[in-house]
């Protein structure tokens, strides 16, 4: 039979044909079969996979205490979670890059500092990763540093008292994915882009595919004050305009090193899931950032201009502070001959894992059937021998075979992301076969599989990355649900997934839902952390904010022009004061307001009707400022959000709003303002 064809049929032939003559497609669209037989398919015995005795394993009493604190990254909502392990539990979700209606992070005048940037205010990230700080490469429970992978920024968050104290944003930088990532006693936080863009110091209207000769990377060392914590960006590697996806640094032996994994060596500017996919081998970067350090004592820096904010929190006066910085210090790589070496890796890698001796790196190439392990004593002594097999702009690429310890033959579909137990073992998350494999780091022999549901991204080990893992539990993030949880429309919310690897065979003990997207998480044991100066509250005759009142005699309201200052206390159950006349249309109220409590777990919150933000939440002891417009007369009731006693409901008070041009005075009250009709 005769068939003609048209032009859709014409369309069709030739994907046909160029399908047939591409390998690298013919791939693509394997793992992508695969992929989706893997998350539409349920597993047979995927609801018989837990043993026995989990539920018994996982249980935490009434009134216990979990043995793990884990710390989730929250993905697009910006923020971090706290999980309990064993049992799963939430508890507690803190705000870093987004706003936080629970808390109001972001809504009151003391955090809004801590989301500027210099493109102004920006109230929401994508928040990826997580690290904790160390000490001898070994897990402190101080500080954890995230990453905003949207408008790059690193921020650090005091595990004291669970929130955020340190915002810097990162110039020369688009998408910080490959980051928070630390050095072994926590000297540099580094953050490496995922987009290579011009600097920020260079003209940026350049034609987009003129890639190669005008965007660059840019790799951020940040230095960490060993007793402060404080942050400041000391110097930056400028280097062709290549991905980085992630890093982890050395430790141990490799101290002094930094490993970066990069795709997109092609350079590529467009459907880079083609383009960006040619090379059979892309790249893991090691940078001897002591070197660096000796070439700029050596000066051999260059001070660019850039604008960026650094956002600081002051525990004594409550108060964000935002600074801008106009320059950072850049290094180039091509100036820097023995700084940065290449070790080819297998297509597109992911996961950058250095194991607890530091003498293992470990690459995961998305699209490779094997699993890469670099061998850092093989890696210097190719560099000594100068047993390079070119050189990519200017920086010296290392032989495969010289650098390699070996290959895991066979692990699974799609390796993304390795830890370790700190007994010889790396655990590897398999995407596309969705698996989490076990593999022994030095014969790399593959010792256990067991599926997943479904498509883990990473994986977390409670200190897998450091000297000194905590090797009883592991927790895989999957990026699927399906079928796990009730469902709850078109969007599930992810899964965690925790199991005990204390014996030769991985045991999956729990399931449990996460919120956002989490990317990557870290976990330490939880007295480490509780143990630790745990602030309960803030000391109030501590507390140095300028518009505090210590105490209901120090209330007042005060009018300068159009703009109103109320210094308001509250305590169980009263606010002072709580009834407020002379306040007109046009008005601009800060509540200045002070929880008088001295009591752990007695925080009071704050909500005026209409008002365009959210609440405030008060901890005991601090002060928090909600700035409200009064736009039209009438009588404006506030109350106290959070459920503080039995008289809860009768925390409350009114504001009266009068016509602008009126000439009521301002006045103010507690307990005595009763109604004529009561006198």
């Amino acid at each position: 039979m005769d068939i003609e064809l048209g032009e859709s049929d014409s369309i069709s032939k030739f994907l046909i044909t160029y399908i047939m003559k591409n390998k690298f497609v013919q791939a693509i669209l394997v793992i992508a079969l695969g992929s989706a037989l893997v998350t539409s398919c349920k597993p047979k015995n995927s609801g018989d996979t837990v043993s026995g005795d989990a539920a018994q394993r996982v249980y935490v009493a009434p009134g216990k205490y979990d043995e793990f604190y884990n710390f989730v990254s929250g993905g697009f909502s910006g923020q971090m979670s706290v999980y309990g392990l064993p049992s799963g539990r939430m508890l507690k979700v803190v705000p870093i890059f987004s706003q936080d209606p629970e808390s109001g992070w972001g809504f009151s005048e003391e955090t809004k500092p801590m989301l500027n940037t210099s493109d102004g205010f920006i109230p929401w990230d994508d928040q990826h990763h997580l690290e904790l700080s160390q000490t001898n490469g070994e897990v402190d429970g101080r500080w954890i540093f995230a990453n905003a992978n949207n408008t790059p920024r690193i921020a650090r968050v005091d595990l004291k008292r669970f929130k955020t104290s340190e915002i810097i944003e990162l110039p020369n930088s688009a998408g910080n994915h490959s980051s928070p990532f630390i050095t072994e006693n926590t000297e540099y936080v580094v953050a490496g882009t995922r987009f290579g863009v011009p600097g920020d110091y260079e003209d940026g209207d350049v034609p987009i595919n003129t890639y190669k000769e005008n965007f660059k990377a840019h790799i951020s060392f940040i230095k960490v004050d060993k007793e402060s914590g404080k942050m400041d960006l000391s110097f930056q590697l400028r280097l062709p305009g290549v991905n980085f996806d992630l890093s982890h640094a050395g430790k141990g032996k490799s101290h002094g090193w930094f490993f970066f994994s990069c795709y997109n060596s092609e350079q590529a500017n467009t459907l880079l899931e083609v383009n960006a996919s040619q090379n059979d081998k892309d790249f893991i970067m090691a940078v001897n950032w002591k070197k660096a350090e000796e070439y700029i004592k050596a000066g051999k820096g260059k001070m660019e201009k850039a604008r960026y904010a650094h956002n600081t929190w002051d525990d004594e006066t409550h108060t964000g502070k935002s600074v801008i910085k106009e320059e950072v210090l850049v290094l180039d790589a091509e100036e820097m001959k023995d700084v940065i070496y290449l070790m080819p890796c297998p297509k597109s890698p992911h996961g950058c894992d250095v194991d607890p001796t530091g003498e293992y790196i470990v690459g995961s190439g998305k699209l490779a059937a094997l699993i890469p392990v670099f061998s850092y004593t093989k890696m210097l002594a190719a560099i000594d021998k100068k047993d390079f097999e070119g050189d990519y702009e200017g920086i010296p690429v290392l032989k495969y075979n010289s650098v390699l310890h070996g290959e895991v033959q066979k692990p699974g579909l799609g390796p993304l992301h390795t830890e370790f137990d700190g007994k010889g073992n790396a655990y590897s998350t398999m995407f596309v076969s969705s698996e989490v494999v076990k593999w022994d780091i030095k014969t790399l022999k593959v010792l256990d599989r067991h599926p997943t549901y479904y498509s883990p991204g990473h994986l977390m080990v409670p200190g897998g990355d450091s000297k000194k893992p905590f090797g009883k539990y592991m927790v895989v993030y999957n990026k699927i649900t399906k079928d796990r949880f009730l469902p709850t429309g078109p969007e599930l919310t992810q899964s965690a997934q925790l199991f005990d690897i204390s014996g030769d065979k991985m045991q999956l003990l729990l399931d449990f839902p996460t919120i956002g997207e989490p990317h990557y998480a870290q976990a330490a044991p939880a007295d480490l952390i509780r143990n630790n100066g745990q602030l309960k509250i803030y000391d109030i005759k501590k507390n140095n904010h300028p518009r505090v009142a210590k105490g209901e005699k120090e209330t007042k309201v005060v009018r300068e022009g159009n703009k109103v200052h109320v210094y308001m206390t509250m305590v169980r159950s009263h606010f002072s004061p709580d009834n407020i006349e002379g306040i007109k249309v046009g008005d601009e109220v800060y509540f200045h307001i002070t929880n008088l409590e001295q009591d752990w777990d007695v925080p009071h919150g704050f909500a005026i009707r209409n008002a365009p933000t959210a609440e405030i939440l008060v901890m005991p002891g601090e002060t928090m400022t909600l700035y409200w417009k009064a736009t039209k007369v009438g009588i404006v009731p506030f109350y106290c959000t959070d459920f503080c006693s039995a008289l809860h409901q009768e925390m409350q008070g009114y504001i009266r709003v009068s016509p602008a041009n009126s000439n009521i005075p301002i006045s103010y009250s507690l307990g005595t303002n009763l109604p004529a009709s009561s006198k």
